[in-house]
């Protein structure tokens, strides 16, 4: 930027000296008109005086919508679906009960293990009591010691047999609660992929319907490496106004509409993906109209903050030369135009960053 000053001006390119013209327009002097007989008149050129300036930095990005929360909905317990008990795209609440598995056999297993821990109890009762009594003959040296220790050992031993049975009903009952396939989140729940009288597996890899939480939503999208560096390098040397956390995000719907909620930028991720030298953005939006259904893709605009002094040059201005080099023409001394190499950076609107 230090070879532009306040005063700088830059001449404009050929193509766009009529449209520039209005800057400083001279009506030329009556002469001949072009043809074999008169010369031909000059050139109208307009010219820019280039400031230093503020502007806000934004970024365009393709981004895709995710869902906050997606789960699968699989049976953990094996049987046949008696019951489908929500509607295909309906909300659901988490803990709603989607299907309904017989469950006549987990009521039987879970009888047998209520028996079973009865029968457990029942004996830990009489061994109790036999050994308390061997205990107090002992003492008595009515009882030999090791009758009194046969008997204490089966008390024990009843004691492991009721915490087993006790552990095995726990386990008929959560198998019984598992015939009842309850939404593991809250959201919009999808189609069914089976029907009322199919057979289900525990930990089948089909899964019965998928839940998708869209509000919020995420909006995932890369920016190259390079970008983020030059930001970041940019907000460290205090250039630019702001830091990644917080930044505000604004999105353009399919059909060019601007969509109504404004995003913040919560998430960048840590890795660059080796195909593309991107970095993955992540902004969360609000989606209470549920505008923004999952896997479609938006035009996002980040505004990363405020670049302080700074020259910005008309894109129409600037042009480039057989080695690719940004070039303009610039008004030195004397009121003479000469070329000039520019070092231009991104863009914000029509207009280069001189740097």
């Amino acid at each position: 930027m230090t070879r532009f000053t306040s005063i700088t001006r830059l001449a404009a390119l050929a193509l766009a000296a009529v449209a520039l013209a209005g800057c400083n327009e001279q009506k030329p002097a009556a002469g001949p008109g072009p043809g074999p007989g008169g010369p031909m008149p000059p050139p109208q050129v307009g010219y820019l005086v280039m400031q230093r300036q503020s502007a806000d930095i934004f970024i365009d990005l393709a981004g895709r919508v995710l869902p906050s929360k997606i789960a699968e909905v699989r049976p953990q317990v094996s049987g046949i679906i008696e019951k489908r008990l929500f509607t295909e795209g309906a909300e659901v609440k988490e803990g709603d009960v989607l299907y309904q598995i017989a469950e006549a056999p987990y009521v039987a297993a879970q009888n047998s293990a209520q028996a079973a821990l009865d029968r457990a109890r029942a004996t830990l009762v009489a061994a109790q009591a036999r050994a308390d009594r061997y205990r107090t003959l002992a003492n008595r040296d009515v009882a030999s010691a090791q009758e009194t220790e046969t008997a204490i050992a089966a008390q024990r031993q009843a004691q492991a047999d009721v915490a087993s049975a006790s552990a095995a009903l726990d386990a008929a009952n959560i198998n019984l609660g598992y015939t009842k396939v309850r939404a593991p989140i809250s959201g919009s729940i999808g189609v069914s992929s089976l029907t009322e009288g199919a057979l289900v597996t525990a930990g089948q890899q089909t899964a019965l319907a998928t839940i998708q939480s869209i509000d919020p939503v995420y909006v995932d999208a890369p920016v190259s490496s390079v970008t983020l560096l030059d930001m970041g390098a940019a907000m460290t040397s205090g250039r630019l106004t702001g830091t990644f956390d917080g930044v505000k995000v604004r999105l353009m719907l399919d059909d060019g509409r601007p969509y109504a909620e404004q995003g913040l930028l919560r998430f960048t991720d840590v890795t660059v993906n080796q195909g593309t030298a991107t970095v993955t953005l992540r902004a969360t939006f609000a989606n209470p109209k549920r505008l923004l259904l999952p896997n479609m893709f938006v035009r996002a605009v980040a505004n990363f903050g405020r670049m302080n002094n700074i020259v910005l040059a008309p894109q129409r201005a600037v042009s480039r030369d057989p080695r690719g080099q940004a070039t303009a023409l610039v008004i030195g001394a004397g009121d003479k135009i000469e070329p000039r190499v520019l070092r231009v950076g991104r863009t914000i609107g029509s207009d280069w960053i001189v740097e």
